[in-house]
């Protein structure tokens, strides 16, 4: 009798084995005569699988289990969805295959159906792994010797843990699987089941530390412990069998210690806890080696050589001062993970910076693209085919792509600052990055290549990246991923050529963002114009604007000719910087001075890269060097500060008293004193462009100017001032004295211009016992010394000290004790002087000299009663002499900033003339501050409202536009040029967009200080 066709098994690609037809019978699927009625479904489910037998086998062992088997037999002949879930695992891995062997009742884990996008929430995972080990998942999780500790421990804890661990996986791997054989069921996204993967690590992690906890002596000092994890783990996109990479963070717990009494109990040393939290991370390693995966701590400082557990301070000292490249790029991925969260995070804020300021590192590029060459060599040769994750077009070039645009990009694009690989990359498409067909193309290799590395795992739960190399295996293993025949192509076959192309696809596009990262602005820019031949080149220039195109073609053969590397990059820069010279106001003044800049840092490293890798950087220098000559000149020595306009955050970050404490160590560190002054110099030629980079950028606001310049200006002046006191102490033997510094002028009033000179006056006391006259004498060779060096020609700008505001001028000792200044004061001082003396506040030395100078300078600028009528008659007869003998011959008296109509001087006398009359009874007058006095006398009734708003905008105003005369002429000059290119530089660096009428600046500035003029009119004519 011939079987019937509906019955034969071998349409479900069953060997005719005695061990496969006793498997049938026993698992009830078919007998002697073929399929039984009804199995079909289940016999069809079974030859989807990547290996048939395997998943028969594996029915086979559960039907062992006659508690179990029943209802299991009748869900598979019925339930599609829990058929195709349990069938996928049994085919494709044996582990878990064993695992429901021994675990039979775990066959019902796979019933329920899961989110596709949430297969397991954290939550019943840390619940299944705590309950595991006794731990009450209601009560406050471990963080070290605090929170919940396990009940079981040793190995007992150890056997729960893996059996609660594999229950888990177990339902992770039957939904991730089952779609390809049961075809109705979703597809789960690959970051999903990432995502349930390192969400059961972190439970393990915790339910680790439980155990590690319970097994503390009683003694052990408290300790809060947090493990961070790195890697896979911390981008949240783990394997199914990866190691673990973690860093361990411990400090004392925030909560003191309490005895059995309630008394607080006194704090461990940092010794002690760290000894604790040693322990703790050790065992937690141990166990959850033992439970799951290696726990892998060598990514922490110092590697495998570093100790195993450090404090947040420990690990801000090593980042700031020791970490290379490769160690900030591995902690893009860095998150909390297990034990205490606010500790965990304490670590990622303060590696945070480091990370998204690497690229800015020198050498970034090279170090990472050697990193990834290292990689490859390490590849046997052999291997190099079937390596998955480090061979060439593997997921590694994918990993270190998109890693190194996020490193670049993600300083000023915080949409980049994402961990994951695909939700990184799907930023760097957003963000216009990386192109939308490239992208997809990654994505889809990507998450091809990891598939295919999770299916290789999941079979006998191995780490491995390795392709099989029998086409047996190979063949489950693209029946396992979906694939089938196609034509004369077997599953293998196909999932072959699928590979190859995919990994093609990926070097290609490795080769070109990893190696070649090229600027948008560069990208912009077509094909034909990305070489500048030097015919293209000149007409280009003539095109642009530029005057004198034949001296710009001069510039650009010297940096782009030959062969190096550098005019290489040049090459690839120039087209793209022309456009921008071209908009500024100076093109062939920007070209210049971007040739003499290129040339002086030709021995730095990082220059070009720079400018190559951020975009926003090379329009910025280019901006700016075709619009500040002063910018220019002080640049090719501080260059540093290029790598700080990378963001607006970074150029503005150092708030002056950071700035002003840095340069005072660094010149406290010198070894001579010249050295010392040197180096307070260069640091301020620093801070001066810094500076004038925001400004010139719009980023900062005159008053942030000016407060800025006199913070580096004080701290100059205090470092010259130590080094001139350890010179004369050094060549006298001996500083007897008493001596202060006593700021005036802009400097005393905080008011400093990048071109303002520094007005000083010294005061000095013998000490106790000392010859009065050997004491000034060795206070008047500081004071020279002081005024010097910070005055000596050099690269750096100078700090020219100017103390001819002292009593009786140039022709007065350069230095006087108190004494000989209140016995001046009292006998000899005119009006003038006491307004002089408005601005003094002390700048450096000794603080109670300079204490009791202010208290008599007080009762000197101050008066009782205010100025007499002759004295005020004086002020002004002195002011009208100054603004008809010094402004300069020719000057336009309504555009001079400084004695024009309502520029600095009307605004500054005014104000002055009201302090002097009304400060002894207005003690809110008592500033040097300018503005601060017009806000005062407003308070007081001195000056209306409107008054005020009047002059405080014309000081605001012509203090910016004199800043802006220097940056932008590179010299010293308080008038506001009448036409040409300089107007026209002026103006737009006072905001008038490109193409705009400088006139219109004009006009605005002149309305600003005729209204101030109105007011001066009134108030200082008439005496307020």
């Amino acid at each position: 009798m011939t079987r019937p066709a509906s019955r034969s098994l071998l349409r479900y690609g069953f060997p005719p084995t005695d061990r496969v037809t006793q498997e049938l019978a026993q698992a009830g699927l078919a007998d002697e005569n073929g399929a039984l009625p009804g199995a079909e479904d289940v016999l069809g489910a079974l030859a989807r699988t990547g290996k048939p037998e395997m998943a028969l086998a594996g029915l086979a062992r559960l039907s062992e289990h006659p508690e179990h088997w029943p209802t299991i037999a009748a869900e598979l002949r019925t339930n599609s969805r829990f058929r195709g879930r349990l069938v996928a695992v049994l085919g494709a891995s044996t582990a878990l295959s064993d695992h429901l062997s021994a675990f039979p009742e775990d066959w019902a884990l796979l019933l329920p159906e899961s989110d596709p996008g949430d297969l397991i929430p954290a939550e019943r995972l840390y619940r299944v792994m705590a309950e595991s080990v006794g731990v009450d998942p209601a009560e406050p999780v471990c963080t070290g010797t605090a929170g919940a500790r396990a009940t079981v421990t040793g190995p007992q804890a150890v056997i729960a843990m893996r059996r609660a661990y594999r229950s888990q996986l177990l339902i992770i791997a039957a939904h991730d699987l089952a779609q390809a054989v049961e075809s109705s069921l979703p597809a789960v996204a690959l970051p999903a089941v990432s995502h349930a993967l390192s969400d059961l690590a972190d439970a393990t992690l915790q339910a680790g530390l439980s155990v590690a906890a319970a097994g503390l002596p009683a003694e052990a000092a408290p300790a809060a412990l947090s493990i961070v994890a790195m890697g896979k783990t911390g981008a949240r996109e783990l394997n199914y069998i990866s190691d673990v990479d973690v860093i361990f963070v411990a400090d004392h717990p925030s909560a003191p210690a309490v005895a059995a009494d309630g008394s607080a109990l006194p704090r461990p040393d940092e010794t002690q806890m760290l000894a604790t939290a040693t322990t703790l991370a050790s065992q937690t390693m141990r166990v959850c080696g033992q439970v799951a995966w290696e726990v892998d701590a060598n990514l922490r400082p110092e590697g495998s050589a570093g100790a195993l557990v450090r404090t947040p301070a420990s690990h801000a000292s090593y980042y700031q001062r020791w970490a290379q490249t490769w160690e900030f790029q591995a902690l893009l991925k860095a998150r909390p993970a297990a034990g205490d969260p606010e500790l965990g995070q304490k670590f990622v804020d303060i590696t945070a910076p480091g990370v998204w300021s690497a690229a800015g590192r020198e050498s970034f590029v090279d170090d990472v693209q050697a990193m990834r060459r290292r990689v490859e060599a390490n590849i046997p040769e052999a291997l190099r085919d079937k390596e998955l994750k480090l061979g060439a077009g593997g997921l590694r070039d994918v990993e270190f792509s998109v890693q190194l645009l996020q490193l670049v990009h993600g300083r000023t694009d915080e949409d980049l600052r994402i961990a994951g690989t695909l939700m990184a990359l799907r930023a760097l498409i957003r963000g216009g990055y990386v192109g939308r067909s490239d992208g997809a193309e990654l994505s889809a290799a990507y998450t091809f290549l990891r598939r295919a590395e999770h299916r290789i795992q999941l079979q006998r739960l191995r780490r491995t990246h390795l392709l099989p190399t029998d086409h047996g295996d190979l063949d489950w293993l693209a029946r396992t991923c979906g694939y089938t025949a196609v034509g004369t192509s077997d599953a293998g076959e196909v999932f072959s050529a699928e590979r190859a192309r995919h990994s093609a696809t990926v070097r290609r596009l490795h080769e070109k963002l990893f190696y070649r990262p090229l600027l948008h602005s560069v990208a912009a820019v077509p094909g034909d114009e990305l070489r500048l031949s030097p015919e293209a080149a000149s007409a280009r220039l003539a095109a642009l604007g530029f005057r004198a195109p034949e001296a710009a073609l001069r510039h650009l053969a010297a940096l782009t000719s030959g062969v190096s590397r550098r005019a290489a990059i040049q090459r690839t820069l120039l087209p793209v910087l022309l456009d921008t010279f071209a908009s500024a106001p100076d093109p062939d003044g920007g070209l210049l001075s971007y040739r003499k800049v290129s040339e002086a840092l030709t021995e730095t490293p990082w220059y070009l890269r720079l400018l190559r890798d951020e975009g926003e950087v090379a329009h910025r220098l280019a901006r700016l060097l075709g619009s500040s000559k002063l910018i220019g000149d002080l640049i090719t020595r501080a260059p540093d500060v290029l790598r700080l306009m990378v963001t607006d955050e970074t150029l503005l970050a150092p708030e002056p008293h950071q700035v002003a404490s840095a340069l005072l160590a660094r010149a406290g560190r010198a070894s001579t004193p010249q050295e010392s002054v040197d180096i307070a110099r260069s640091a301020r030629r620093h801070e001066l462009l810094r500076i004038a980079v925001g400004d010139m950028l719009g980023l900062i606001g005159v008053k942030e100017v000016v407060r800025g310049l006199t913070s580096v200006a004080d701290a100059t002046i205090q470092a010259a001032y130590a080094a001139a006191v350890k010179q004369v102490t050094a060549e006298r033997g001996s500083f007897d004295v008493r001596f202060s510094i006593i700021a005036m002028g802009r400097l005393g009033g905080e008011e400093m211009g990048y071109s303002s000179d520094a007005d000083v006056v010294y005061v000095a006391d013998p000490l106790p016992g000392a010859d009065p006259a050997a004491a000034l004498a060795a206070a008047t060779s500081a004071a020279d010394l002081i005024g010097r060096m910070l005055g000596r020609p050099s690269p750096d700008p100078s700090l020219e000290i100017d103390a001819n505001l002292r009593p009786e001028g140039r022709n007065g000792p350069l230095v006087r004790s108190l004494d000989s200044y209140r016995s001046y004061w009292d006998k000899f001082a005119a009006a003038w002087e006491r307004q002089a003396m408005l601005r003094a506040r002390p700048v450096a030395g000794d603080e109670e000299l300079s204490a009791r100078f202010m208290a008599a300078a007080d009762e000197f600028r101050y008066p009782v009663g205010g100025l007499s009528n002759a004295d005020v008659i004086e002020i002004r007869r002195i002011k009208a002499r100054v603004d008809a003998e010094r402004l300069p011959h020719g000057a336009d008296r309504t555009t001079h900033t400084k004695l024009g109509s309502g520029g600095l001087a009307d605004v500054e006398w005014t104000v002055q003339l009201l302090q002097l009359q009304h400060a002894f009874e207005v003690p809110e007058l008592r500033t040097t501050h300018t503005i601060k006095a017009l806000r005062a006398a407003v308070t007081a009734g001195l000056l209306e409202q409107h008054d005020e708003a009047a002059l405080e905008a014309a000081w605001v105003l012509t203090s910016h536009v004199r800043n802006v005369l220097m940056m932008v002429l590179g010299k010293p000059d308080d008038q506001i040029p009448r036409q040409g290119r300089d107007l026209f530089a002026v103006a737009r660096a006072m905001g008038v967009p490109a193409g705009g009428d400088p006139g219109e600046f004009i006009d605005d500035y002149r309305r600003t200080t005729r209204r101030a003029r109105r007011v001066v009119d009134r108030v200082f004519e008439g005496g307020g």
